[in-house]
C-alpha cells in the first residue's frame, strides 16, 4: 500500500483508554504509517503515563514528545511512528485533531485518520478504509462500521449518521442493529449526511480543498459542518469490513443509549443552535422550536437539569446552568 496513512488520536483524560487503543493499532498499520496522539492538557498524568508505556513497548528511540508549536510546524523531520503531544490546553475535539491534521499535512500523508482515543480496532481497518477512499477520488471522508465495545456484535453506526437539518437532529445508521455482510455500500452512502468522528479518514486533497475543522464548536456538530462545506465538492463514503470498537462518550460522557452527562448535553444544546445559525440559518425557527419541545418532555419528567441546560442555550441566561 502506497499511500502514506497519518492516525490522529485525541486524548483528554483517557490514556488507559489510549493505551488500549494504540495496542490494537500500532501492530497492523501500513508501512510508513505515523500516530500522533494529541493531549489536550490532561490532569490525570497522561503524556507521562503514555511516554513510560512507549518507553516499555516502543523503546526510547519509538517515540517523540512534541510541544503543540513543534508538531505544527512539522516536529523534527525524521520523526519515530509514535508521536506524543503535548498541546498546551483544551483545545476540544477540533482544535486537538486539528494540531495532528497540521503536522500531517506538513510531512505530506496522503490519507488523515481521525479515532476516537476510546476505541479498538481491526487489523483492517485502516487498510479497509484506504482502499475504500482509493477506488473513488471523489470520496474526501470516509467512516468506518463502528460496533459498541460491550455489545460487540450490535452496530453503533454504519459509516455515520442521516440529518435532518429541520430539526438539526442526527440518527445513526444501522444503529442497534446486527452487522450484516450483504448491506450494500450504495444503500448506506446514499443516506449518509456525515461521518461519525470516532472514525474517520480524510483525503490531503480534502483537507486542501475544505480546510481543518471548524473550532469555535469545541465538541460536537463539527462533522455535519464538515460535511456542509464539502457538498458538491467532495463525496462521503462507507467501509463496511472497516471495523471499530467504540467504547463511547468516555471523556465527557455522551451516549445515543442513555441521557448524556449535564457537560456533554450543554455542549449538544449550544453547538446545534451555533450550527443552524451558521449553516441553515433558515431552518433555526423550526431547530429552535423543536428544542422549546424538548425542553418540555424533560420538565415533563422532572429532569431539571436538562431543562435547565436546554433553557440556557435558548435564552442564553447563565445562571440557568446546574451549578455541577
Amino acid at each position: 500500500m502506497s499511500s502514506r496513512l497519518a492516525v490522529v488520536l485525541v486524548n483528554w483524560n483517557g490514556w488507559r483508554d489510549t493505551v488500549a487503543c494504540l495496542e490494537s493499532l500500532l501492530p497492523h498499520l501500513p508501512e510508513g504509517a505515523r500516530v500522533l496522539v494529541c493531549d489536550n492538557a490532561s490532569t490525570d498524568g497522561s503524556l507521562q503515563h503514555l511516554a513510560r508505556w512507549a518507553t516499555v513497548q516502543l523503546g526510547t528511540t519509538g517515540f517523540v514528545q512534541l510541544t503543540r508549536a513543534q508538531a505544527e510546524q512539522g516536529g523534527t523531520g525524521h520523526d519515530p511512528q509514535l508521536v506524543l503531544v503535548d498541546t498546551g490546553g483544551n483545545l476540544g475535539f477540533a482544535g486537538g485533531n486539528n494540531v495532528g491534521m497540521r503536522y500531517a499535512l506538513r510531512h505530506g500523508f496522503d490519507f488523515i485518520w481521525l479515532l476516537n482515543n476510546d476505541t479498538v480496532v481491526d487489523p483492517n481497518s485502516a487498510p479497509e478504509l484506504i482502499r475504500t477512499m482509493q477506488a473513488d477520488p471523489r470520496i474526501g471522508m470516509c467512516g468506518s462500521t463502528l460496533f459498541y465495545f460491550d455489545t460487540p456484535e450490535v452496530v453503533q453506526c454504519l459509516g455515520g449518521s442521516r440529518f435532518d437539518l429541520s430539526q438539526a437532529v442526527g440518527q445513526p445508521i444501522g444503529y442497534g442493529q446486527p452487522f450484516d455482510r450483504q448491506m450494500p455500500a450504495s444503500l448506506v452512502t446514499s443516506q449518509l449526511a456525515h461521518v461519525s468522528g470516532a472514525s474517520m479518514m480524510v483525503s490531503r486533497a480534502f483537507l486542501e480543498a475544505i480546510g481543518l475543522m471548524d473550532e469555535s464548536y469545541f465538541l460536537y456538530f463539527e462533522e455535519i459542518d464538515w460535511a456542509i462545506r464539502a457538498q458538491g465538492r467532495f463525496t462521503l463514503g462507507w467501509a463496511p469490513l472497516s471495523f471499530v470498537w467504540h467504547k463511547e462518550g468516555g471523556s465527557i460522557g455522551s451516549s445515543h443509549r442513555q441521557r448524556p452527562s449535564n457537560k456533554s448535553l450543554s455542549y449538544m444544546c449550544v453547538n446545534r443552535l451555533r450550527f443552524t445559525r451558521k449553516r441553515v440559518p433558515h431552518c433555526y425557527s423550526s431547530v429552535r422550536q423543536r428544542m422549546w419541545w424538548e425542553t418540555a418532555a424533560y420538565l415533563k419528567r422532572r429532569d431539571w437539569d436538562a431543562a435547565r441546560i436546554y433553557l440556557h442555550a435558548l435564552t442564553g441566561w447563565r445562571f440557568l446552568l446546574p451549578s455541577a
